[in-house]
């Protein structure tokens, strides 16, 4: 029998000392180290099957390494597909964190229900009854599918050699735990290490995990910071539960762009696909309302339209509030300061309230002209015509800067019927015969003088 050893690690960051102290030279936090005991065994992590071979690697020029790419296992979820980058990559480790019931464990159990390879539901949380009742609600009849409550690795990987499934996927790693360490499940040991056998397991065996995280409060992936770069691809699974629409975010990708998004419904019988974010972005209204205003935006590769609402009025209390939802709040205070000095609205002693509506948050700078327009017609009480969107950066000296893709931008406009977008006449437009009307802009006043002049 080995002897007992004890270590400290930082619940913050994962940082590891050989004594107690109070504060971590790493993250810098106070009280968060903490003692935990290892025992590490001289076993193998995980026993592969009889089939494979035990090559040695060796280096390669660069020119003799096969360049051809590996055939992506489709998740026939177009939203999922898209984040990841065209699928899921044979042998890699995803990991998808997200708040406490917003929808993580019904997101992969829909996946793994419609999925065409064999998958291994493995669930530390719940019974296999209790899956049950959430997989009648999605669908009841999938062949492919078998559902594992366990939370020991050595008992997940004695059933995965029996059963030989195609994708793995784990509810959650919080949960799991090792003989090799002798410390509760969750704590930062047992997190390194059965991360480490995992992924051990799924590059010895091609087959892909997925791993599901908790959140911290701070809205981070709880367990140590080392988890996020031992896997191959990080989501983040995002929204507010007051809210139907979920956003499912790529925070890491080593297999594809970190800049796409997924948007799904949540509806009682599962997530729904949501194939055009812009119609559920846009709130359709009969009556013209002033203090609203559509910005053309991108996430990824997909341009969106999204609907900003302001509300400007009086403060009552002497000192005037500035408050966003979904917006920068460092960003709004600059816009207002550049209405001041640069166009002449005083809005120093008056309230501004900024919402994106939907419960997304957008930090596309080309939203900067939408939010002009939102303010001032608030400030106003004019409205903004439904059928006017805006695309432009604004600059300290009230100019209107260029962004980026405007043809994209232009394109989804005209795609959802609007008849006029504001851009920035510094932006080089190759549409050609576009059948909505470009309204080229260099300042502000410009923009004042269109829409209220």
């Amino acid at each position: 029998m080995s002897k007992l050893k004890t270590s400290f690690f930082c619940q913050n960051c994962g940082t590891q000392y050989a004594k107690w102290q109070g504060q971590c030279n790493a993250c810098k936090e106070w009280n968060t180290i903490a003692e935990e005991i290892i025992q590490k065994e001289e076993k193998t992590s995980w026993k592969p099957t009889a089939t494979e071979n035990k090559r040695v690697s060796k280096p390669l020029k660069i020119k003799e390494i096969d360049a051809t790419q590996e055939v992506r296992m489709d998740t026939t979820d177009s939203e999922l597909n898209r984040v990841l980058g065209g699928g899921i990559v044979p042998g890699s480790l995803i990991l998808l964190g997200g708040e406490p019931g917003i929808g993580k464990s019904t997101l992969l159990l829909q996946i793994s229900l419609k999925l065409p390879y064999k998958t291994l539901y493995v669930s530390g949380e719940e019974s296999q009854k209790q899956i049950k009742m959430r997989a009648e609600r999605i669908n009841p009849n999938s062949e492919n599918c078998l559902i594992l409550t366990e939370t020991k690795t050595q008992n997940i990987f004695r059933h995965i050699v029996e059963v030989e499934p195609d994708i793995v996927i784990i509810d959650s790693i919080q949960t799991l735990h090792t003989d090799h360490i002798e410390s509760t499940a969750g704590s930062i040991s047992q997190i390194r290490e059965t991360t480490a056998e995992l992924i051990k397991f799924a590059k010895e065996t091609n087959i892909p995990v997925i791993l599901i995280g908790h959140i911290t409060k701070d809205g981070n992936i709880a367990g140590p910071k080392i988890l996020e770069h031992m896997v191959d691809t990080v989501l983040q699974f995002e929204g507010d539960r007051n809210h139907v629409y979920r956003i499912l975010r790529s925070l890491k990708n080593r297999f594809g762009s970190t800049a796409e998004l997924g948007i799904y419904e949540m509806q009682g019988s599962g997530l729904r696909e949501v194939s055009n974010p812009s119609e559920i972005l846009i709130s359709h209204r009969e009556e013209e309302l002033s203090g609203t205003a559509i910005a053309s935006t991108l996430e990824g590769m997909r341009p969106l339209m999204i609907e900003i609402q302001a509300l400007v009025s009086t403060a009552v209390y002497g000192t005037p509030q500035r408050s966003t939802t979904g917006y920068n709040a460092k960003r709004l205070n600059m816009i207002l300061a550049v209405l001041e000095k640069r166009a002449g609205f005083r809005l120093g002693t008056k309230d501004v309230f900024l919402n994106i509506t939907g419960g997304i948050s957008v930090d596309d700078p080309a939203i900067d002209l939408a939010v002009v327009a939102a303010i001032l017609s608030s400030n106003e009480d004019i409205a903004v015509g439904k059928d006017v969107c805006f695309a432009g950066e604004v600059g300290l000296s009230g100019e209107i800067r260029p962004v980026n893709r405007v043809e994209q931008r232009i394109q989804e406009a005209e795609k959802l019927g609007f008849a006029t977008i504001f851009v920035s006449k510094y932006n080089k437009i190759a549409v050609k015969n576009p059948l909505i009307k470009i309204v080229l802009v260099s300042k502000i006043e410009e923009v004042v003088e269109q829409l209220f002049g």
